[in-house]
Formats: C-alpha cells, sequence, structure tokens
C-alpha cells in the first residue's frame, strides 16, 4: 500500500488567535477576566442560550452541571454506554451513580427504548447525560420522555454537537444545561476549555461561583478598581475557570466556525461519494430532521468487508493515515463494572466497539487527503 501523511487531527489556529494570544499576554491580565466575559456573551448568541459560562474542560462543565441539579447522593443518572470515560466520571465525581444505557448500532447512541429499558432495570432515574454522537442530533425531548426524566433534569454533553442541529433547535438550550468541549480535536479548538449553556439564570449563577471554589467573587471582580478583597463560600466548589488566554483565542476562532463548518458538510459529502457501495462498510447515518454537526466521520467495518476492523486501522495507520475509535465501552472498564449500574445486555454497544471506525476529519483537510485516505481503505479491502 502506498504511504500517506494524513493525520487523524490537526488543530487549525486562525492567525487573528494568535494575535489575541499574544495581546492577552501583554494585557497583564491572564486568568479569568475581561475577555472570559466577552468570549461567554459571543458564543451564548452563537448557540442561542441566553447564558454561557466558560469552564476548564466539557468533563468539568459536565460535572458542575449535575452538581447544579442539587440531587441527592447517589441518585442514579442515565449515561451512554458509548461515550468517553470523563462524562461518566463527571457523574462518580459528583456523587451521583452512573446508570449505563445501550445504543443504536447504526448510529452509535441511545434510542428511547434504551432509555426506558434502563431507567425501569434501576427503579427510576433522577436525571440523564444525553450525547450527540459524533455531531449526529441526539432527539433529547424524546428520549428524556422515554426514561421519565423532565427536561431540567438533562444535561446535554455536546462535546462533539457545537454545530448541532435537533429538528429546528441548535444544540445548546435545548435542555437545563448543554455542554461544550474546546480540546485540541474539537470543533472550536482552543486546546483545552469548555462552556456551559443555558436559559437558567439561577443554574449559570451557580455554575459560574462554582467553577472556582464556591466563591462569590472571582479575582476580576475583586481586583477591578473599587472592588473588595472580600468573598464569601457558602457551597463546595471546584478549580474549573477559564482563562482569558484560552478565551481570547476561543474569540477569534468562533469568527470561523461557521466557514470550519460548512468545510466539515463539504468533507463529509466528498467521503460519501467516495465510499458509498463498498460492500461491506457501512457509511454514518445522515439525519432527515436537523443537521449533522460532522465532528466525527465514523464508518463501521462488517464482516463481508474482509478484514476486521482492528486489522483495517493498523493497516491504515502502517500507510501513514490516521484513525481512531470511538469509543471503548464503559461497561468492559473495572472502574465502571464496580461503580455503574449497568443492564444484563449491551449488544448495541458491543456491535459499535468492534465495528466502527473514525476516519479523518477537520477543516484543514484537503480534498486530496480525502482521496489518499478513500483509496488507503479500499485497497485494505482488496489486499484482503
Amino acid at each position: 500500500m502506498p504511504t500517506h501523511d494524513v493525520a487523524f487531527h490537526r488543530p487549525l489556529i486562525a492567525p487573528e488567535a494568535q494575535l489575541a494570544a499574544r495581546c492577552t499576554l501583554e494585557s497583564g491580565w491572564l486568568t479569568t477576566g475581561p475577555e472570559c466575559a466577552r468570549f461567554e456573551v459571543e458564543f451564548g448568541e452563537w448557540v442561542g442560550a441566553e447564558h454561557a459560562v466558560a469552564v476548564s474542560s466539557c468533563t468539568a462543565g459536565l460535572e458542575l452541571s449535575v452538581r447544579a441539579l442539587h440531587l441527592d447522593r447517589g441518585a442514579k443518572v442515565l449515561v451512554p454506554d458509548i461515550t468517553f470515560c470523563g462524562a461518566a466520571e463527571a457523574i462518580t465525581h459528583a456523587g451521583l451513580t452512573p446508570v449505563l444505557v445501550d445504543v443504536d448500532p447504526v448510529t452509535g447512541m441511545v434510542t428511547p427504548e434504551t432509555c426506558a429499558e434502563a431507567a425501569q432495570g434501576c427503579s427510576g432515574a433522577s436525571a440523564m447525560m444525553a450525547l450527540h454522537f459524533a455531531g449526529y442530533p441526539a432527539p433529547v425531548a424524546e428520549l428524556a420522555d422515554a426514561a421519565g426524566v423532565p427536561l431540567t433534569h438533562v444535561v446535554e454533553d455536546a462535546a462533539h454537537g457545537l454545530g448541532t442541529w435537533v429538528g429546528d433547535q441548535q444544540v445548546g438550550s435545548i435542555s437545563q444545561a448543554t455542554v461544550f468541549s474546546f480540546y485540541a480535536t474539537k470543533n472550536l479548538p482552543i486546546g483545552e476549555g469548555g462552556m456551559v449553556t443555558t436559559d437558567d439564570p439561577e443554574l449559570a449563577d451557580w455554575v459560574r461561583r462554582a467553577r472556582l471554589h464556591g466563591m462569590s467573587k472571582d479575582s476580576w471582580k475583586r481586583y477591578l478598581p473599587g472592588g473588595s478583597w472580600r468573598y464569601t463560600v457558602e457551597e463546595a466548589g471546584l478549580k474549573a475557570n477559564l482563562s482569558d488566554l484560552q478565551a481570547a483565542i476561543g474569540r477569534a476562532q468562533l469568527n470561523h466556525l461557521d466557514t470550519w463548518q460548512l468545510r466539515r458538510a463539504e468533507l463529509a459529502a466528498l467521503y460519501n461519494e467516495r465510499l458509498r457501495d463498498v460492500p461491506g462498510l457501512e457509511l454514518p447515518p445522515v439525519p432527515t430532521d436537523g443537521l449533522h454537526a460532522w465532528h466525527l466521520y465514523v464508518v463501521r467495518i462488517h464482516a463481508d468487508f474482509g478484514p476486521s476492523r482492528d486489522e483495517v486501522a493498523d493497516r491504515l495507520s502502517d500507510a501513514g493515515i490516521g484513525v481512531s475509535v470511538h469509543f471503548i465501552p464503559l461497561h468492559i472498564m473495572p472502574w465502571f463494572k464496580t461503580n455503574a449500574v449497568a443492564p444484563t445486555s449491551l449488544h448495541g454497544a458491543e456491535l459499535v466497539f468492534t465495528q466502527t471506525l473514525s476516519l479523518p476529519m477537520y477543516p484543514s483537510l484537503t480534498n486530496e487527503d480525502v482521496d489518499a485516505v478513500c483509496d488507503a481503505l479500499l485497497h485494505c479491502r482488496v489486499a484482503s
């Protein structure tokens, strides 16, 4: 097989973002301050949310959001079995119990049926964490209704969901709280960081205090002219604030997000054109109602493709094509075997884990890169 140089991901940092970082470094104010406040306003406007609170990571935002529900200790929270481990760990760190929910192997996401089954199996769930896997829209209200969980007790994990629409609603203000990621591989790459969005002013105020130890005033407010050093703590929080340096980068990156999202859709269309009708290869589903954010492009490798998913991944890697697998099911990890509730069967999750492969997907990917990935993937089949 010919060798290539196509990374699984290359973060794209706009020149304006690099300049914004330098200006912030020269400003004398690096931690949470005016840049962070402006970023929150601009991001909230982009997703259509009344309130946005910047945090250190999506994982921290998820923990703060489920803690903001003020559930009884040990209360059960539904979470997909196919998700990043940090999402479920946020539930356990909040003193709550993850209840693993099986997924549809086609979408990789929970369904109303699996949510209802999981809720019944644990004798009722108090809350739910809904994931927009790969950028595909999760029918949040329908899932919550099936599980018997009110929308006021739903937290959306939108680490993949920036730019996703569920029907005519943009992800960001559908449920009680939505949490986004700015990790290096995400649709809005900063390197690290996250954002909690909500239309509930009380939840936003609580998260804003809790992200900085639960203090009544952050450094910016205390050190402004006329500010006071006095503060109080009424409830324990985390050290989970975003710095002005990160926020300055994020603000500049946000100006390019619309263009980057269009490019992701173009890349998905290119992949679909090259890979459709390949025996044994199932392409990612396209929603009939809503909008896919195309954070990931995930294919399924079936038995009649020839080589197994693992063999394909190894061959592509050897050929210089970066790939990944999203995700290892939680139920096979030792920590969650003893710290989560799981149904007796998680067949959909097990199929997803053995069959799916994430191909390169990012705005700076060229058409020639897509051709190289597709040629290498087809060569795997021929070579088998």
